[in-house]
C-alpha cells in the first residue's frame, strides 16, 4: 500500500518561494510512490481559537473535539490518515504567517487541560509520522532557526500532530525579486527529503 504524504502550506502567494519548495519535496514522494495532497490553510476556513477549552477537558489519548464548526476536523481527519507532513510557511515579522498562526492554535485539543490544572499534559508522546519542515525569509537561511520563531512554531505543530521531523530547508534571500528563483541544490535537497518521507 502506497503511503500518504499530506503538506500543510501556510503562504499566503501560490507559487512562491515556499509553495515551490514543497511542491518539490511532493514530487519525491511521488517519484517513491506516496499519495499527496496539499492543504492551502488561504482556501480553508478556519476561525479563530476562542480558547473555551472544551477540546481539553475529556481525558484520554485521543484528540479532544473542538466545539466550532469549520474545516479544522477534516484537515485534522486526513492529516491523522497520513503517513508523513509537510509543514510549511514564510516567516513574516520574524514568526510563521497569521493564517499558520491560526492553524496552529486550533491544535489545542491535543492536550488535556481540564480547569483547575495549571499545566496542559499532551494527550499522546506518540510520533506515528515523519516531516519535513520548511521556511523561507529575506535574511539568511541560516538565520532563520536563529532570530525567528518560525522554526520553533513548524516543530511545535509537528510535534502537536505526531510527526517527528527528519528534514528541515531554511531558504534565505528570498525577498530580493518578486519570484525568486529556487536553485537547482535546494530543488535536489527537497526532493531527496520528499523521498525519505514515501
Amino acid at each position: 500500500m502506497s503511503k500518504k504524504v499530506v503538506a500543510i502550506v501556510g503562504s499566503y502567494r501560490k507559487g512562491g518561494v515556499v509553495d515551490r519548495t514543497v511542491e518539490a519535496i511532493l514530487e519525491g514522494a511521488r517519484e517513491k510512490g506516496a499519495e499527496t495532497h496539499t492543504i492551502y490553510l488561504t482556501e480553508q476556513h478556519i476561525n479563530f481559537c476562542t480558547n473555551c477549552r472544551q477540546c481539553t477537558q475529556t481525558p484520554g489519548v485521543e484528540r479532544g473535539k473542538c466545539a466550532q464548526q469549520d474545516c479544522l476536523e477534516s484537515i485534522l481527519t486526513e492529516i491523522e490518515a497520513a503517513d508523513s507532513l509537510v509543514l510549511g510557511s514564510p516567516v513574516n515579522y520574524y514568526n510563521v504567517t497569521a493564517i499558520f498562526r491560526r492553524f496552529l492554535e486550533r491544535l489545542l485539543g491535543y492536550f488535556y487541560w481540564p480547569w483547575g490544572q495549571n499545566l496542559l499534559t499532551q494527550r499522546s508522546k506518540l510520533q506515528p509520522r515523519k516531516a519535513v519542515l520548511v521556511s523561507s525569509a529575506g535574511m539568511p537561511g541560516l538565520l532563520i532557526p536563529i532570530a525567528t520563531g518560525a522554526s520553533r512554531a513548524l516543530r511545535l505543530t509537528a510535534k502537536m500532530l505526531g510527526a517527528r521531523p527528519v528534514g528541515s530547508l531554511w531558504i534565505g534571500l528570498a525577498a530580493g525579486e518578486p519570484h525568486s528563483p529556487l536553485s537547482a541544490r535546494t530543488l535536489g535537497r527537497a526532493r531527496r527529503m520528499g523521498m525519505k518521507l514515501a
